[in-house]
């Protein structure tokens, strides 16, 4: 009995020695589980980034609308939505009139753009000054950046102006004012046109809006060089982490007539003056940023240089700068004379801070 009993054990404890070899072996040959690719933004595009005097502007490189090759440039503008382009150099001279564009029944297509016969205005400014395009409702793809990186868009609605007029009521040049608008907002004048960055084609995981990165003070003068690396399209989870990116989130209010506002409210104080605000951070703006104030008695009044200011998002963000005489140019308005309440911080904010805008979720980011 004995002898059977240590026998039987033995072989149990042999054959447990050999389950856990195989065990082991079998845990020796696993494959490790392949990484998970990570989400990629589409692409970081350069922009131009130009200075005549105390006028600064960034322009987003525009080398193909429809199936025409072009070579044009259009101003890179938080502060509107949509894309605008002179239809002179796009359709034939015969179609262009001083009475409007040209197209018989409801559209006609020309080099891969669609124009409507549906027209307005698109209008630029305050009371106090403002820019007019005049044409029509078209459709088309177009190709931003160029030989050093470009991304082609799905088939988006342009406003196609064929006159242009400023607050005098002076007609400018073809092209002056050729909008590249990318704010969250959809177009008062056209509900269908929004910012031709929103709906593009994406990489899996990533979500559908822009990083645009500080912009080199010293890049900005009068040859308006491409400076690379300034504009990332679609945003990956990372920068969407308050507390992986640095970049303080901003969710934004939605209008039936507007869509998502890209106003921010704010405090902000100026002197020893301090007032509430909503505030709008507008590259479109070239020069003087303005502070809208229904308690300054003065209609207009430009701040003396060495003024300091201070803007104190609800979210806690915090822009401190100080006024001079060819920087941070700042006037102080009263609504009831300019016609706008909103705050505009002009483009000298973003030489010392950086933006996102996140179409998906109706955020806007800030850091300095």
């Amino acid at each position: 009995m004995t002898r059977n009993y240590l026998g039987k054990l033995q072989a149990a404890v042999w054959a447990l020695l050999i389950a856990v070899s195989f065990t082991a072996c079998k845990k020796d040959n696993a494959q490790p589980e392949a990484p998970k690719p990570q989400p990629k933004p589409l692409a970081t595009l350069g922009l131009y980034q130009f200075a005549s005097g105390a006028n600064k502007r960034i322009f987003i490189p525009i080398s193909q609308i429809g199936t025409q090759k072009v070579a044009y440039a259009g101003i890179f503008d938080t502060g509107s939505s949509g894309f605008t382009m002179d239809a002179n150099g796009l359709l034939p001279a015969s179609m262009i009139t001083s009475n409007g564009i040209q197209v018989t029944g409801d559209s006609v297509t020309v080099n891969g753009i669609t124009v409507t016969n549906r027209t307005a205005t698109m209008a630029y400014g305050d009371l106090t000054g403002s820019t007019h395009e005049y044409g029509n409702l078209a459709y088309a793809s177009i190709v931003i950046g160029n030989s050093a990186g470009s991304v082609t868009t799905k088939r988006i609605p342009i406003f196609l102006y064929y006159k242009i007029v400023d607050g005098d009521g002076k007609e400018l040049p073809q092209h002056s004012a050729d909008v590249f608008g990318v704010g969250p907002s959809k177009g008062y004048t056209f509900p269908e046109v929004v910012s031709p960055l929103d709906g593009l084609a994406l990489p899996a995981g990533t979500t559908s809006g822009f990083k645009l990165a500080k912009l080199p003070a010293a890049n900005f003068n009068s040859t308006g060089a491409l400076i690379s690396g300034l504009l990332t399209l679609g945003l990956v989870p990372d920068d969407l982490s308050q507390a992986s990116s640095g970049f303080i989130m901003h969710p934004l209010n939605f209008s039936a007539a507007g869509g998502y506002s890209p106003n921010i409210q704010a405090t902000i104080t100026y002197g020893s003056t301090s007032v509430d605000a909503q505030v709008l951070f507008d590259t479109g703006n070239p020069s003087i940023s303005v502070i809208e104030n229904n308690k300054e008695t003065r209609a207009l009044g430009r701040l003396p240089a060495n003024t300091d200011v201070t803007i104190t998002t609800k979210k806690g963000f915090v822009y401190k700068y100080t006024t001079s005489s060819t920087g941070n140019l700042t006037q102080i308005q009263n609504p009831n004379v300019s016609g706008d309440f909103r705050t505009i911080m002009a483009l000298d904010f973003f030489i010392n801070n950086e933006m996102l805008t996140d179409y998906s979720n109706h955020v806007i980011g800030l850091k300095n």
